[in-house]
């Protein structure tokens, strides 16, 4: 098993960096996490599905390396229930069963704003609920970790967090 250290470096970041990371995973029972850090973009929050936000917002390279640390420390414990914040505070609420029953509990699935999205990889179906409609996408082989909407509006302003790293959502085949 790696290193809290390790795992830090392999992300390029430092061991204390990592420490930090880890304590606030350990903090929101390994599926969230509130953070503040010089390395990790300053203040920033996480929660397992996707979202994401650091300080330094506008430093995306630095904002998926940040959440790749945070997915992969995560997984080196078995996930425990965390109280959800108080409030609104994450801008980030789970979604409601708006999917077909038939393909059964997403692995992954959130919203944000007029958007909302669920990842069934036993299916690799990628669903995506935009103001209202709903549109299906084949996500192959790829491991969806998060889901992103950027800047602009439509689905051209979503951004997958992927297995490959970061991919437009129009880069799937829409089924």
């Amino acid at each position: 098993m790696s290193t809290i250290e390790e795992i830090a470096a392999r992300h390029g970041f430092s061991g204390d960096a990592g420490r930090a990371a880890y304590s606030a995973l350990q903090a929101g029972g390994f599926s969230q996490a509130q953070f503040g850090h010089p390395e990790l973009g300053g203040m920033g929050q996480w929660m397992s599905g996707g979202m994401m936000m650091i300080g330094d917002m506008f430093n995306e390279g630095l904002k998926w390396r940040v959440g790749a640390l945070l997915n992969e420390l995560s997984r080196h414990r078995e996930p425990q229930p965390a109280m959800a914040p108080q409030g609104n505070n994450w801008g980030f609420v789970q979604s409601g069963n708006w999917w077909p029953a038939e393909l059964g509990s997403p692995s992954s699935s959130g919203s944000q704003n007029d958007m909302s999205y669920a990842w069934f990889p036993n299916s690799s179906k990628l669903l995506v609920k935009l103001s209202g409609n709903v549109f299906a996408f084949d996500t192959g082989n790829l491991s969806i970790y998060g889901v992103q909407q950027q800047q602009g509006d439509g689905i051209g302003s979503i951004v997958l967090n992927t297995s490959n790293g970061p991919m437009g959502l129009l880069g799937l085949n829409r089924t």
